[in-house]
């Protein structure tokens, strides 16, 4: 290689080999809670793909032209950020989750307004035998409706709907809870992710998990401060060790990086999937398959829980939500 040649291929593959870093792991210099980096780090399977494509390309022009400077430089550095993206991919895993009974059953599923209707939640519920349901975009006509049905089928739920607070989103977030976890009260003291509605029920007699139905706002540019603030809003939630914590959090592991303490993801509590090796799978947008998708919806559940299953559930596809309903089955300790 000449000094010629050398120069730019140094300068370039340096540069690209800091774009790299920064691209596979931004929380390594604080950019993943960035605009733009925020949305771009939650599709890495997309982003490992097309930085596979271009790296070819260009692997392609250098020989074939024979441009061994910035062209090769520039194949080296997105192969490894294709090649860092997917690995990062292959360790969270994309199931399936093991198995397990398990003492209790969470579901959650962003119903995209109310697209969703209640006969197919109520048969999803019935299905997977869920006790504790969050419904972001489900209002409470559509949750009443969904308890009714169940109901009639022998399974007896209590409901609640939140509301943003005024200035926020006319958006609802509903959440289901069987009677046979007691009674449960909505904790109209803990405020709510801005923006969007998050609530967080208590059982009246002290006796089974306190749960929290979350949906902070996207990571949109101008919804950053926002967003950061609902993730922050969810980690003070994890401070108990009780806790669980479902709904679409607008957010993957990558962004929960500096919230957690004590071993936990965000705050205290342990992401499902990521316990199981099945945090890679996408939950959003349904229309793609999942290995694509973004893994914005969670469950997470404190320190006195452990996970003994988590699925994505990919045959909902066409009910009418862009979400795909997850479910995780938690022992105590």
């Amino acid at each position: 290689m000449s000094t010629r040649v050398r120069a730019p291929f140094v300068i370039t593959l340096l540069t690209g080999a800091v774009a790299a870093l920064v691209v596979i792991w931004p929380q390594a210099i604080g950019a993943h809670r960035l605009p733009v980096m925020a949305s771009v780090v939650s599709f890495r399977a997309l982003l490992s793909l097309a930085t596979a494509v271009l790296a070819l390309a260009f692997a392609v022009f250098a020989v074939t032209r024979r441009r061994w400077g910035v062209a090769a430089a520039l194949a080296i550095s997105l192969a490894a950020m294709s090649a860092g993206n997917g690995l990062v991919l292959a360790v969270r895993g994309d199931g399936p989750a093991r198995e397990g009974a398990g003492d209790l059953t969470v579901m959650a599923w962003n119903t995209y307004g109310g697209s969703v209707s209640p006969q197919t939640i109520a048969r999803v519920i019935e299905e997977t035998g869920a006790e504790v349901v969050s419904l972001p975009e489900t209002d409470a006509f559509a949750a009443a409706q969904v308890v009714g049905i169940l109901e009639h089928d022998g399974v007896e739920m209590q409901h609640d709907t939140v509301w943003a607070a005024d200035g926020g989103e006319p958006i609802p977030t509903s959440i289901l809870i069987s009677t046979d976890l007691g009674a449960y009260a909505r904790d109209r003291l803990a405020g709510s992710t801005p923006g969007l509605p998050s609530g967080i029920w208590r059982p009246v007699r002290g006796a089974g998990p306190v749960v929290v139905a979350a949906h902070p706002m996207p990571p949109f540019p101008e919804l950053i401060a926002q967003w950061d603030d609902g993730l922050s809003w969810i980690a003070d939630r994890c401070r108990d060790g009780e806790v669980i914590v479902a709904g679409d959090l607008n957010a993957t592991l990558d962004h929960f990086a500096g919230h957690g303490v004590d071993g936990g993801d965000l705050g205290r509590c342990r992401d499902a999937a990521g316990a199981v090796g099945a945090a890679a799978a996408g939950t959003w947008p349904a229309g793609v398959p999942a290995e694509m998708g973004a893994p914005i919806d969670h469950i997470l559940a404190g320190p006195a829980w452990t996970v003994d299953r988590f699925a994505v559930l990919r045959g909902e596809d066409g009910a009418g939500s862009d979400h795909r309903p997850i479910v995780a089955t938690l022992s105590r300790r």
